[in-house]
């Protein structure tokens, strides 16, 4: 495929580095996005978020060349695309239901400004079906095209993770599938264009663009993914509680049971935070009601911060009037983002067992901690307890001196140093330990 006039709809935390990469292969791509200071920061070569590797290097090159411009006038953009990448977060409601209203949106903005022989590719985790009964009727409405004629359209889900998202588009196949042959056709050679892959002799077949057949079979393939993680994690939290009444390091089980070939299971956590895991189960269920196991895991990763919290008042003989301090705002360490962090949970159930609750994040502010609901705690300053909420390296380095007359430590990540504190007389407790 020559070089390609590409919109990429949404610069967000996925979709900048996205853009960036195809940008770096030759296309001419046009980001646009809702938010006038993303399109200010990103014309001026500058990240609008912090954390992602080499974003700044990358972004710097290709907006120096010319071949990275961003808008906030979507229309007008797309009015003059041959591709359409569509990279708008699907939110859930409090009840865990899709709320499609930015995509709709978007797609509403999309769909009249086509012209005919637009590839538009959904890259947005969605429910399944979604793809050809949602999206593609709204545009083929809105443009006047006719699907596998004269506009195409696929599912192309990311499989990255933040942080790492150049690397991992090139480790992993990306996967396309059309609503017609002719769509997946034109992902693909989109696709090949756009991306480099590493060598994958693991693999059984050559590492790539891979047609899965349909954008049904895209759109599963993704959601597969991200709730067995969300089951196989609920597994870990349920190994954990029990190992913890026989007074058993789970860590230990994990690791004797992951030494047979082909097992794999997931640590404990206090919560599993950020856009995709406590998300996308909600999304397969969408389109598999009757499916049990995905309803269950959710219903136990959510219990896991109330369980932290009962195992640090138990250890701490009542949480009333105590000073306790959150570390962590984040919902993983290094990633500026609190999506589905655990932190808002606990700091509820600490607040409801009577805890004078602060929070520490070496990412973010105090105003933007305040900003969050938060009390800012800084190391240094007395407190009773803490809960390690996220696996920050910083976190590696604590010691007794910046958490004066603490007691007792949850370290739900497991990254202190635990001989240090106890050789402090502080007891650490970890999630899974007798």
């Amino acid at each position: 495929m020559t070089s390609t006039e590409v919109v990429v709809v949404g610069l967000g935390k996925i979709g900048l580095p996205l853009a960036v990469q195809i940008a770096g292969r030759g296309h001419h791509v046009v980001g646009a996005d809702v938010s006038p200071r993303v399109v200010e920061s990103v014309n001026a070569a500058v990240p609008p978020f912090p954390g992602e590797f080499d974003l700044d290097r990358r972004l710097a090159e290709v907006v120096d060349r010319g071949t990275l411009t961003a808008t906030t006038d979507t229309a007008g953009a797309v009015a003059g695309a041959s591709v359409v990448v569509v990279v708008v977060p699907l939110v859930v409601d409090d009840d865990g239901r899709p709320d499609f209203a930015m995509l709709d949106a978007a797609t509403g903005t999309i769909g009249p400004a086509l012209r005919p022989g637009t590839l538009v590719s959904y890259e947005t985790t969605l429910p399944v079906g979604t793809t050809r009964g949602r999206f593609t009727p709204a545009l083929a409405a809105a443009s006047g095209l006719t699907p596998g004629r004269d506009l195409f359209v696929c599912h192309s889900p990311e499989r990255v993770f933040s942080g790492r998202i150049f690397a991992d588009l090139r480790r992993y196949p990306k996967l396309v599938g059309g609503v017609d042959e002719a769509s997946a056709s034109r992902a693909v050679a989109f696709y090949e264009s756009a991306l480099e892959f590493d060598e994958r002799p693991d693999l059984d077949r050559p590492n790539g663009v891979w047609d899965v057949g349909s954008a049904e079979a895209a759109e599963l393939a993704k959601l597969a993914d991200t709730t067995y993680r969300d089951i196989n994690i609920a597994f870990a939290n349920e190994l954990a509680r029990f190992a913890e009444r026989l007074g058993v390091d789970v860590h230990g089980v994990i690791d004797a049971a992951n030494s047979q070939p082909f097992s794999h299971i997931h640590r404990p956590g206090i919560a599993v935070g950020g856009h995709c895991i406590p998300v996308y189960p909600h999304l397969y269920l969408a389109g598999d009601p009757e499916a049990r196991l995905p309803a269950v895991a959710r219903a136990v990763n959510r219990s896991m911060p109330a369980h932290a919290v009962e195992r640090l008042r138990a250890a701490l003989g009542g949480l009333a009037d105590r000073r306790v301090v959150i570390l962590g705002a984040s919902y993983r360490g290094g990633v500026k983002e609190t999506a589905f962090s655990g932190v808002f949970d606990v700091a509820r159930e600490l607040a409801g067992a009577g805890a004078r609750v602060t929070v520490h994040d070496p990412l973010y502010a105090d105003d933007e901690l305040r900003g969050l609901g938060f009390e800012p705690f800084h190391l240094g300053e007395e407190c009773d307890a803490a809960i390690v909420q996220a696996d920050h390296g910083d976190y590696r380095h604590l010691g007794p001196r910046d958490l004066p007359g603490v007691r007792v430590i949850l370290d739900g990540r497991r990254v202190l140093d635990v001989e240090c504190f106890a050789g402090a007389g502080v007891e650490v407790l970890t999630l899974g330990s007798g």
